[in-house]
């Protein structure tokens, strides 16, 4: 048996949240597992508010993830992460890309951003599994912050409770990714791992 993750990925939009959470779907699929999974896109194309809920298992009867019922949370940008904290369960794991992208509410002085330690401090409240990474400056690194989200799924891709072959990655992530970039993807995705594995994800 296969034991069932449910996995919230969170961000803003543009990041390829969504194109993360298609990809990570597919590579369940591949294994033959059951994968529900549904989308919520902000009013704004690029800057609103987009989530994916993503459950994989057996089998699986719902797409939406309970709240406190989330293995594992995913937060592409810092205060999206804030927002859907309530969803992690009690020592459920939180990656939160270290990138703070303030709405309008906040570029117009009626809100101010949480600095870091108040956002830990939701999290640890509920886990003590949280891990900031600089997956912006990562991405950058590589040579294209757009590949923050593949970046991020190698992080994702070491805390799962079962095996994938690194093919299987690779196959999925060329059924989503135009050929051309592929290979960029790929090292964004290998040092996501790499990167995993040296703060123990």
């Amino acid at each position: 048996m296969v034991e069932k993750q449910d996995i919230l990925l969170v961000g803003v939009g543009g990041q390829g949240t969504i194109l993360a959470s298609d990809i990570l779907g597919e590579v369940a699929l591949q294994m033959g597992l059951d994968v529900k999974k549904t989308d919520t896109l902000g009013m704004a194309q690029r800057g609103g508010s987009v989530t994916s809920h993503l459950r994989i298992g057996e089998k699986v009867w719902a797409p939406l993830i309970s709240l406190a019922e989330a293995d594992i949370i995913v937060a592409f940008e810092k205060l999206e992460a804030v927002r859907w904290a309530h969803f992690i369960k009690p020592q459920g794991l939180v990656i939160i890309n270290d990138l703070a992208i303030p709405p309008l509410s906040i570029s117009l002085g009626t809100h101010q951003y949480p600095g870091d330690e108040e956002i830990l401090g939701i999290f640890k409240q509920r886990t003590n599994k949280i891990h900031l990474v600089s997956g912006s400056k990562h991405a950058g690194d590589i040579g294209d912050v757009r590949t923050l989200n593949i970046f991020m799924l190698g992080l994702l891709s070491t805390a799962l409770p079962f095996h994938i072959d690194n093919q299987l990655w690779e196959k999925s992530i060329a059924a989503f990714i135009p050929k051309k970039i592929v290979d960029l993807n790929m090292r964004a995705f290998n040092t996501g791992r790499e990167v995993a594995e040296s703060v123990n994800i």
